[in-house]
């Protein structure tokens, strides 16, 4: 493909911010999938690289991420997915992750509301440290869904002449669900 060596270089190791990079006739992005292990209080990311061409879209991943295999599917067993483009495509997979991120989000309100009904019913036994790890969760969120929000804006704002309108229209679904998920964290964090 004649991707730039940085862009490589990048795609081959853990890129701990999404982003998204023009090199002429492609674009690079990192966006991350996320996992939430309420018991641990640890969200794990997971970021896939992306290679955006005119007639192309190359993932760098471990084989092991839910909206790859969830899109790759659908493309399997619906063929006009595959006939929309690559930025479709693309839009298909950060849609999913989005999709991915709502249950994760719902599971820390859930725990929220369980401190919240221990506060009301005066069991406070261990509720300090449920409060801390909860804040800390929280804070987590909001860390990798702002700068999610911002990137995919960035498609949704049409800053790169290989997102037509139409596609701009889909990524500001995606955009509006990472801005509720920024808005529910600071709220929780209230």
């Amino acid at each position: 493909f004649g991707f730039h060596d940085l862009a490589v270089e990048s795609a081959l190791k853990r890129e701990p911010h999404p982003k998204i990079e023009s090199y002429g006739d492609y674009l690079y992005l990192v966006f991350h999938g996320i996992n939430f292990h309420a018991p641990e209080h640890t969200f794990e990311t997971h970021d896939t690289d992306f290679f955006l061409g005119a007639s192309y879209l190359v993932t760098v991943h471990d084989g092991r991420r839910r909206s790859i295999a969830h899109v790759t599917e659908l493309c399997e067993r619906t063929g006009h997915i595959l006939a929309e483009g690559p930025v479709a495509l693309l839009h298909r997979i950060v849609d999913t992750m989005v999709d991915h991120y709502r249950p994760e989000a719902d599971e820390l309100e859930d725990r929220l509301e369980e401190i919240e009904k221990s506060v009301i019913e005066e069991n406070h036994d261990g509720l300090m440290g449920d409060i801390l790890a909860v804040k800390r969760d929280i804070s987590m969120l909001r860390r990798i869904v702002v700068p999610q929000r911002d990137a995919v804006g960035r498609l949704a704002r049409r800053e790169f002449d290989i997102v037509n309108q139409e596609m701009a229209y889909r990524f500001r679904d995606a955009y509006d669900q990472f801005a509720r998920m920024a808005e529910d964290a600071i709220v929780f964090q209230d």
